[in-house]
C-alpha cells in the first residue's frame, strides 16, 4: 500500500501569522511554489495559495501589506502519513482540496499535492481526486 508518506513533499515553505501578502507572495516566487504553510510555532495555523492571494485581495485592491491570515483558510484539514494514498485522494475530492497537508501525529511532515498523485502514484488516485475537485460547488 503506498502512502502519503511515501509520495509527499517534505521540503515545506513556510511563514509565522505575520506574514504579509507581500511577504508570502515573494516566498513563492522565490521557491516557485503556489501555497506556503502559516505556522503558529509548531501549530499549522493556515495555508494561502497563490489564488488566495489574487482572489480574495488583489482583485479587490487590498494592501499587498495585509496579514496573509486575512486571507488564507484557516481550520486545515490535514491527513497522516500513514494513510493510503488511494484514501487521500478521496478525501481530497470530497472536499475539493488540490493541497492536503501530512501530519506525523500533531506535527506537519509534509504536503501532497494533486501533481504529487499524478507524478508519484498509481492506481488512478489523481484521477479519482481530480473528479472530486473539479465538481462544481452548490
Amino acid at each position: 500500500m503506498i502512502t502519503l508518506r511515501d509520495i509527499m513533499t517534505t521540503d515545506l515553505t513556510t511563514t509565522d501569522p505575520r506574514a504579509t501578502l507581500k511577504e508570502v507572495a515573494t516566498l513563492m516566487r522565490e521557491q516557485d511554489i503556489g501555497n506556503v504553510l502559516i505556522m503558529d510555532g509548531d501549530t499549522l495555523s493556515g495555508i494561502i495559495t497563490d489564488r488566495d492571494i489574487v482572489i480574495r485581495a488583489v482583485a479587490y485592491g487590498h494592501d499587498l501589506g495585509s496579514a496573509a491570515t486575512d486571507y488564507a483558510t484557516g481550520s486545515v484539514f490535514t491527513m497522516d502519513a500513514d494513510t493510503s494514498v488511494q484514501d487521500a485522494a478521496k478525501a481530497m475530492a470530497d472536499r475539493q482540496l488540490r493541497r492536503l497537508p501530512v501530519t506525523d501525529g500533531a506535527k506537519v511532515v509534509g504536503i501532497v499535492s494533486l501533481a504529487d498523485l499524478a507524478t508519484r502514484a498509481s492506481g488512478g488516485a489523481d484521477e479519482q481526486a481530480l473528479q472530486g475537485i473539479s465538481q462544481p460547488t452548490i
